[in-house]
């Protein structure tokens, strides 16, 4: 009972901070005011996610998970994608199948052909199809957002509790993936979600252990990337229940430790084999693409992993992929290969300044404040090994694959208002207050943010590339604006995404399959492949003069 009381503080959202003793208790915020609060950055959040849904053309993975969540719902059937498991494609497909578009069941071609066939060769409106793939997403965003606010406010009070959901409503990186038909929003949320659960699991493990197992299982079947999270939260289902049951006999708790996390791991297994079964409960798997043969260590891993072949294949590729010499950009720099501070480079360029001073002031605060320690293995430690894995991958290409930090490191933010120092309500208030109009400014261009000690969205593809600015995004703002200002002039076309130019009015050539001497008129470039231009293409740009840039992703130039 002792060890029960002991940590009930942390659950109680009320217990910080109390009135001085001696003067009666009063209510110094009105009841409805939090909720109202709440109400209101959530609604500010879906409007920025929506609207960004809406002028965005589709980005350059969103055809191939749409595309492939729609043979998932109609054909059922698990050739396409098997890179990434099916629940992220699911959930997606939830929107695909609202929109009740024409799916041609004869189509043979690759998954990139398949998204590009149903959003634009199928008669289907692509706008109207990409909008509603994009909303389940969006839901799930905003649901997550209620997890940071209750994680937060189990560890800091209702005050805590805003500022974390502030952070995380106005997070330029959660806003922009959060509005797109991708898995990396949802497989981070799912491991938060699940951390809480655990946290939560303290002082009801019976209930909220199996619960915990169900959001990681969730994590695992939308993207591979939370695999290296497995022995973190294991671990911390074990130190949950050991906590739980503590005043049980140091050998009864170990067992019910063992015990829990055992329960987690079978939970999280069976939501995952359950995830393949929705989509063809006979497992049936024909991959379109080639897999490769792993390996050593990594090839044990995938053998002794006990979810189905498909995943176990999707595991093959993703590990092909990291044998793969992509090319790198970051700060002027063009290379092959990965640098391990590419993430935390990036990082620094695309996170608002404020809250950067946040995360830090949190991450400390959890850790050095003996009322707020026990919570500190919760926040910090999945979220500091699934960077490091993210820091070890092949591909730098943005900050979305550590899209988990603007979550964890929000609940963390919002700790620091535990600190009694005179001004740290205000301090936190103003840093809040700066991360907000930082976020505000670039709307409705999350995409290509950068904070304002980098010069802000308009300079970021000086320093980044793909998906931190240019992931083909601005190709319908493109066609607007070339119809607007620049009617009936010849267009030269670089663009570096998945859209179809034809579709939206764009009728351009590659001025990079003619004689230089030929091009004469716009040429138009995706910033992504400015970054990476070598040869012909470098020099038709330097030979250019840049006229105006179209969402901070395109530049129209002058040749």
């Amino acid at each position: 009972m002792m060890a029960r009381a002991q940590h009930s503080v942390f659950l109680d959202p009320d217990a910080l901070p109390r009135a001085p003793a001696g003067r009666p208790a009063r209510r110094l915020v009105k009841p409805w005011l939090v909720p109202l609060l709440v109400v209101l950055l959530l609604v500010h959040m879906a409007v920025a996610m929506v609207t960004t849904a809406v002028q965005q053309t589709p980005t350059i993975d969103e055809p191939v998970y749409v595309g492939s969540a729609a043979d998932y719902w109609h054909e059922h059937n698990l050739r396409y994608n098997p890179e990434h498991p099916p629940l992220g494609k699911l959930v997606i497909g939830v929107g695909v199948a609202l929109a009740d578009p024409h799916v041609d069941a004869s189509f043979t071609g690759d998954q990139g052909a398949l998204g590009r066939h149903l959003l634009y060769e199928s008669g289907n409106d692509p706008g109207h199809l990409m909008l509603w793939a994009r909303l389940p997403v969006i839901a799930l965003t905003l649901l997550f957002g209620l997890v940071v606010f209750a994680f937060a406010r189990e560890l800091a009070g209702r005050a805590g509790a805003l500022a974390a959901l502030a952070l995380y409503c106005f997070s330029p990186d959660v806003i922009a993936h959060g509005s797109l038909a991708t898995l990396d929003v949802p497989a981070a949320g799912f491991v938060l979600t699940s951390v809480w659960l655990l946290w939560r699991s303290r002082l009801r493990p019976r209930r909220y252990v199996p619960l915990a197992g169900v959001a990681f299982g969730a994590a695992l079947a939308t993207k591979m990337s939370a695999l290296p999270a497995v022995p973190v939260l294991l671990a911390l289902a074990a130190v949950s229940v050991w906590c739980a049951s503590a005043s049980a006999g140091r050998r009864r708790a170990l067992l019910r430790a063992g015990a829990g996390a055992a329960l987690v791991a079978v939970v999280a297994v069976a939501v995952v084999w359950a995830t393949y079964l929705v989509v063809d409960p006979r497992l049936r798997w024909q991959p379109q693409q080639h897999v490769p043969v792993v390996h050593g260590p990594r090839g044990l891993l995938v053998e002794l992993v006990p979810f189905p072949e498909p995943y176990r294949d999707g595991m093959r590729i993703q590990f092909g992929f990291e044998n793969h010499p992509w090319e790198g950009f970051l700060f002027g720099r063009l290379y092959t290969g990965s640098l391990w501070y590419y993430l935390p480079a990036a990082l620094l360029v695309k996170t608002p300044l404020g809250m950067l001073a946040l995360w830090a002031a949190g991450a400390v605060a959890v850790v050095a404040l003996r009322r707020l320690r026990p919570a500190s293995p919760y926040l910090l430690a999945p979220a500091a090994v699934l960077l490091l894995a993210a820091m070890e991958g092949s591909r730098n290409f943005g900050t979305r694959y550590a899209v988990f930090l603007p979550m964890f490191l929000a609940v963390a933010a919002g700790c620091v208002l535990v600190v009694r120092w005179r001004w740290t309500p205000a301090v936190t208030g103003a840093l809040v207050a700066f991360v907000a109009v930082s976020s505000l400014r670039t709307y409705p261009y999350y995409l290509p943010y950068s904070n304002e000690a980098f010069g802000g969205p308009a300079r970021t593809h000086q320093r980044l590339h793909d998906s931190n600015v240019d992931w083909g995004q601005d190709l319908g703002r493109l066609a607007d604006r070339l119809r607007e200002r620049y009617p009936r002039e010849r267009v030269w076309l670089v663009y570096k995404g998945s859209a179809v130019p034809s579709f939206y009015g764009i009728d351009a050539t590659d001025p990079r399959r003619v004689p230089a001497r030929q091009v004469h008129g716009l040429l138009v470039v995706s910033d992504s492949a400015a970054a990476k231009a070598t040869g012909r293409l470098a020099a038709l740009i330097d030979s250019s003069r840049p006229v105006e840039s179209v969402g901070h992703s395109i530049t129209i130039y002058r040749r």
